[in-house]
């Protein structure tokens, strides 16, 4: 039965298994795909949000947030925190249901690649320059500017009736391809805890040829920065009435 739950728990496997689907393409031994680089990447996570954001819409949540961060942004914006616990459940089980398809997937690529560091940079994000404090302000920042265009996006000053039907979720692809440009390449822009708690914890649990650490010292970074960027911008929506 189609439910918000189910929108959003089949949206963000959709969204998890596209976009860290590209990731594995690019460093994985033996990927067609391989080397093709960060352009490739960053294009692939925005197509990756719209065909999320459709399949959500379409299975029965029409919010479509498939973010942690963009749920608990809407909850502190307007006080209605109700649907919180499910949507971010759904969330989390999509995106560990994403990471496992896509560890399934590319079944023979994990044993042909050795660099460890690779095979966990398929499931999650490190940083670029590993100081954990900037790195958290880094994630932080890159959220906070998703949140804002987001709700621009949403805004009657930008169309009076709002967005055409069915445009919002091209907007909001082009919006994060540009944050994974623009601002990705220090962290690897999570922006979304879902995208990587969730497939770190698969990286842990899933037999991973060859595997390395899941890097947990660092796993609190981009979990708590984009719930840090999500509370400050609520709280700005709502001093500022946008």
């Amino acid at each position: 039965m189609l439910s918000p739950f189910v929108g959003e728990f089949l949206g963000t496997a959709v969204l998890i298994l596209m976009g860290e689907g590209v990731v594995a393409g690019v460093l994985l031994k033996g990927s067609k795909a391989e080397n093709a680089g960060w352009i490739s990447i960053t294009a692939a996570w925005g197509f990756a949000v719209f065909c999320g954001v459709i399949t959500a819409i379409a299975c029965g949540s029409p919010a479509a947030h498939l973010n942690p961060a963009v749920t608990i942004a809407v909850a502190v914006h307007t006080g209605q925190w109700a649907t919180v616990p499910s949507f971010l459940l759904a969330q989390m089980l999509g995106g560990a249901a994403g990471a496992a398809i896509n560890w399934f997937f590319w079944m023979p690529h994990w044993a042909m690649t050795e660099d460890q560091g690779a095979k966990l940079a398929v499931f999650c994000t490190a940083p670029a320059v590993r100081k954990p404090w900037l790195n958290l302000l880094q994630e932080a920042i890159a959220t906070g500017v998703l949140l804002l265009v987001i709700e621009c996006i949403g805004s009657r000053l930008f169309a009076i009736s709002g967005p055409a039907p069915g445009l919002s979720p091209y907007l909001v692809a082009i919006l994060v391809w540009g944050v994974g440009l623009s601002l990705g390449g220090t962290t690897g822009y999570a922006i979304n805890p879902a995208r990587d708690l969730a497939p770190r914890l698969m990286h842990q649990l899933l037999p991973v040829a060859g595997k390395g650490s899941s890097d947990w010292s660092y796993a609190w970074v981009p979990v708590a920065g984009p719930i840090l960027g999500a509370i400050v911008m609520g709280l700005a929506f709502r001093a500022l009435g946008i």
